[in-house]
């Protein structure tokens, strides 16, 4: 048997025996960029992961479950929002059956034709934004492309292909998971052939016939026989298992969703639609609205705007978005979810100032990002043309509360010259007190109106204390809906630590009701109490001998604890023993509540 005495070749050595051919070559015109080389033992544990046991997508949505998710970030598009949610859920439901079954029955089942969507709007109306937050609620790997950066000979210097590997490099290398991911190609408009050329179009043609494939179904290799890092990742995996693998990806499950603006479109429709009145006796209503207008786009429109029919036959689903107006604008705004305010709420919490909007200040900026015409778009410039003095300036003071009111907005310059006066401790806190308390309120009435479907998606019930708490948590912290909720069910499920806990170290069972819970939580939010020793410590030195009292006196070992036992423990032990060996399980009555924390130790 031949014996193998020489030592294997350095992963640096082979790169720069690479490095060393292709200069002598190509010259200085080809580089060799070395990727990060992981030790031995994650590269081995990455390979064995993807060469394991394939995962199955766990996926199982339902279409108004999704528009209800999206109705949290993204305000009109009911049209759009129905089309996706619907297509996509069907989409991704169908692969989960067809996992289900045999390789024969789903091999033979006729009507795969998958749903492709194309999305067509204006600027800032939420296209991208939507199609990012299903991706995240689906939990699927999703890549953006832009088709103004293909050419007929490819994608950035390559292919078109390199998308489905972008794909798989989000789905860390799980080649599953990539095959049934979304990739999102926006300004496909700008690969339409031009409508007024004579004669084929060529670049933006080829554009589309690359993109037909991927499109329907395909197989892509991972290895890329041009790009010496692929080369050298090659080399790498040989090394270490000597065996070369061919990775591919099929594209079959791949959702590919398109979008574009598509300007000159609904005077194509309105043309189509005018010669039909004319034949037909056809009606067309709103003729002067693109959106109404777009509605009823066919394929041959999108031909007559400069697509090919076969890849217009790839793209049966049509999902067309409404222009925002400043009405809309203002719902952004108002959105307690919206990335745009909370963004500059984070902006100034870096510096440890508490800003808050008011209402009138929120209009006043949808009233200037209207005025740009690039709907939503508009609103991060509004915000931050107003407010970049405001946020070079107010850090280095001494100001802590920063309410945004209607005149910082109108007249952010004499706001800024009289800074002492206007944002002082008096008036600031007045004003920043006022908002406060609305936002309390619309944040209590906004979890209010989508308690059904926030108790689904955080698996959380949300009891009247608890919203309390969420809307007290909103208020005191720069965060959206979602991650308050997240939060206040952290600290719900840290209280209920406290049961076991206490359980383990007396051998005494305690209940917290709903009221103490929320009460506790309450002084996480305040910062009153920051872990949950603090408060075993506390109900330990309150309860330990009065409950072990009542068991000798009443033979009781379970005992359930609200609000008034946290607050006044001695009155609930004495109404305990007043009770002798009646019911087991009975809490204090009502009474009226006191604010406050935990009360303090006695003597």
């Amino acid at each position: 048997m031949e014996k193998f005495d020489e030592k294997i070749p350095d992963p640096k050595e082979l790169e720069k025996e690479i490095g060393e051919f292709l200069t002598k070559k190509f010259g200085d015109n080809v580089k060799l960029v070395s990727p990060i080389v992981l030790p031995e033992e994650e590269v081995l544990g990455k390979d064995k992961q993807v060469s394991g046991k394939k995962r199955k997508i766990n996926f199982d949505l339902l279409p108004e479950e999704l528009v209800a998710y999206l109705d949290q970030y993204i305000v009109k598009q009911d049209h759009a929002k129905a089309v996706l949610a619907t297509k996509i859920c069907t989409h991704f439901n169908r692969i989960k059956k067809q996992q289900g079954q045999s390789s024969d029955d789903a091999g033979s089942l006729v009507g795969s034709i998958k749903s492709n969507v194309l999305m067509i709007g204006p600027t800032g109306v939420g296209k991208t934004y939507m199609v990012k937050l299903i991706a995240r609620k689906i939990g699927v790997p999703f890549v953006k492309g832009d088709a103004t950066k293909f050419s007929e000979t490819g994608y950035v210097g390559g292919d078109v292909e390199d998308l489905i590997r972008d794909l798989v490099r989000e789905a860390d290398d799980d080649i599953e998971l990539a095959q049934h991911g979304i990739i999102y190609i926006d300004e496909i408009d700008k690969i339409a052939s031009s409508q007024n050329l004579i004669g084929a179009d060529v670049s933006r043609t080829g554009v589309q016939r690359a993109l037909l494939k991927p499109m329907e179904e395909t197989e892509v290799e991972l290895k890329v026989p041009h790009d010496p890092i692929s080369m050298l990742k090659e080399i790498e995996r040989f090394r270490k298992s000597g065996e070369r693998e061919n990775r591919t990806v099929n594209t079959k499950n791949i959702l590919f969703i398109m979008s574009g603006a598509f300007e000159e479109l609904s005077d194509i429709v309105k043309k189509r639609m005018t010669k039909q009145s004319i034949g037909f006796s056809a009606q067309i209503s709103n003729q002067n609205k693109a959106f109404d207008t777009l509605k009823h786009v066919k394929s041959e429109d999108l031909i007559s705007f400069g697509f090919e029919s076969e890849f217009v036959g790839r793209l049966p689903i049509r999902a067309v978005f409404e222009r925002l107006d400043e009405k809309d604008l203002y719902t952004i705004l108002k959105n307690p979810n919206n990335p745009i305010v909370v963004g500059k709420k984070l902006d100034f919490a870096a510096y440890g100032i508490n800003a808050k909007f008011d209402d009138k200040a929120l209009k006043l900026l949808a009233k200037l990002a209207n005025s740009e015409n690039t709907g939503a778009r508009g609103l991060v410039s509004a915000i931050e043309d107003t407010l970049l003095l405001f946020e070079k300036r107010l850090p280095s003071t001494d100001i802590k509360i920063f309410p945004i009111t209607g005149s910082i907005i109108d007249q952010p310059e004499k706001v800024l010259n009289n800074l002492s006066t206007v944002l002082s401790k008096e008036n600031a806190g007045e004003s920043f007190d006022r908002i406060l308390k609305q936002e309390k309120a619309f944040i209590k009435e906004y979890i209010t109106a989508n308690q059904k479907h926030l108790e689904s998606m955080h698996s959380i019930n949300l009891s009247s204390g608890r919203i309390d708490n969420i809307s007290e948590y909103y208020s005191l912290n720069a965060s959206d809906v979602g991650s308050a909720i997240r939060k206040i069910k952290f600290y719900y499920d840290e209280t209920k630590k406290i049961e076991l806990a206490f359980f383990q170290i007396q051998d005494m069972n305690i209940i917290l009701e709903d009221d103490a819970a929320d009460f506790i939580i309450q002084q996480f939010i305040k910062g009153s109490i920051t872990d949950i020793e603090q408060v075993i410590e506390k109900l330990t030195k309150d309860f330990k001998y009065g409950f072990k009292l009542v068991r000798k006196e009443t033979g009781r070992n379970r005992f359930f604890v609200n609000k008034m036992a946290l607050i006044s423990p001695e009155e609930y032990i004495s109404n305990l023993l007043k009770q002798g060996r009646g019911p087991k399980e009975e809490t204090v009555k009502n009474r009226p509540l006191i604010d406050g924390v935990l009360p303090a130790d006695d003597d």
